[in-house]
């Protein structure tokens, strides 16, 4: 008598599939490289050559928020962003290293700080300065 044989169907092991995926999302994860955002550029001051200035020296940008926008007080008179670049070109051409304070209100959208540091790095203004909530009570007046 012969015994009829059953042919088995071939198949893929798939017992170690989730290893090898594993495996491989760890080392292309390992190997690839990651671009860095740059954000923004800030040049902290050593102490040797830090210098000293006060308040009344410097020129204050105060961004206030105003809705979805903001509205920027350049040493308490009102002023639209493309302007402020205008009105530091004399205040420049005394002094190059005249410093510059953005004072930015805590409600104040982020983009508008960004907006008011890109405007003054496009000015050529050297000495940007955000002051701290110590720094603020030191001078004795809130910007």
């Amino acid at each position: 008598m012969k015994i009829k044989r059953e042919k088995e169907k071939p198949e893929i092991p798939t017992a170690s599939m989730a290893d090898i995926a594993f495996l491989l999302i760890v080392f292309f994860m390992i190997t690839s490289v990651f671009s860095v955002t740059r954000g923004l550029e800030f040049q902290l001051p050593r102490q040797d050559t830090a210098a000293e200035s006060t308040p009344e020296e410097a020129v204050h940008i105060r961004v206030e928020p105003a809705g979805t926008d903001c509205v920027f007080i350049v040493d308490d008179g009102q002023m639209a962003l493309r302007d402020i670049a205008v009105y530091l070109q004399p205040k420049l051409a005394r002094n190059p290293n005249k410093f510059v304070i953005i004072d930015t209100a805590p409600t104040a959208p982020y983009r508008c700080m960004v907006n008011v540091f890109d405007e003054l790095k496009q000015a050529d203004v050297k000495n940007i300065s955000i002051p701290t909530e110590a720094e603020k009570a030191a001078w004795g007046r809130v910007m």
